[in-house]
């Protein structure tokens, strides 16, 4: 299990709600009214992009996907599921050189299964959360509508609590 604190200085999440960090711009005091707030800031032409840098196994895609399709058809946007880091080379740049037409809301959690790098100090997930961190900052300074949420070491329960709390913020 990696450390988030493992790259750059420790953020206080604004909020954290049975295992699940809030961070960035927290609008409430509860999960699902920080979600209702960020994806009201969507507006006519704007996009929402999940940005997941979690294990993109079957079972987390799926949930994931659930989560984007409750978006686009509830805010009849265009929508997108971009796994991380790999999207970062592609439509990455467009996310953050593109029109501030963006709604990001970027899912890290905790690897169950972390690989050393031979001879380095650091890990593939410290590495992976370098570049989740990165990604959000670089995003933020660009003035884009960015939230970042992060699930814990359990993700398949943080993605349950997580579309739940979607499902409240989009009524």
């Amino acid at each position: 299990m990696i450390a988030w604190r493992a790259y750059g200085p420790a953020e206080a999440p604004g909020i954290e709600e049975d295992g699940i960090k809030v961070f960035g711009k927290v609008v409430g005091t509860t999960l699902a009214e920080s979600l209702r707030a960020h994806l009201n800031s969507i507006n006519a032409n704007d996009y929402f992009a999940l940005l997941a840098y979690i294990e993109m196994n079957p079972p987390h895609e799926a949930a994931l996907e659930a989560i984007r399709k409750q978006v686009r058809d509830s805010k009849r946007v265009a929508t997108c599921l971009g796994s991380g880091p790999r999207f970062l080379h592609s439509t990455g740049q467009a996310y953050k050189g593109g029109p501030n037409s963006g709604v990001f809301l970027q899912i890290t959690a905790d690897d169950a299964h972390d690989l050393a790098i031979p001879e380095q100090k650091y890990t593939f997930g410290i590495v992976k959360a370098a570049q989740a961190r990165g990604d959000l900052a670089v995003l933020r300074e660009r003035g884009r509508r960015a939230l970042r949420i992060h699930l814990g070491a359990d993700v398949d329960s943080g993605l349950k609590k997580l579309a739940a709390a979607m499902e409240r913020g989009l009524q």
